[in-house]
């Protein structure tokens, strides 16, 4: 009877979920893209630090997501 009532879609006991920890690199993005934006239309200076804000961040994204990824075990 216990057999019926298992979800296919949830992992086996054993299993390990990774999820990636907290991180402010979406907000900070967010912000850099739409400093950007405003820069674009108002001072050209403002876009120049947006643009900066958003390359920063999204190198940082990637090299903080390969770094994650190279955690993992082999299996995966």
């Amino acid at each position: 009877m216990a057999s019926e009532s298992r979800d296919p879609n949830v992992a086996p006991a054993g299993e390990e979920i990774h999820l990636p920890g907290n991180s402010s690199l979406p907000l900070l993005m967010a912000v850099g893209i739409t400093l950007a934006l405003l820069g674009v239309t108002t001072f050209p200076i403002i876009a120049v630090v947006g643009t900066l804000i958003f390359l920063w961040t999204l190198v940082r994204w990637i090299r903080d997501s390969r770094h994650d990824l190279d955690e993992l075990p082999e299996h995966h």
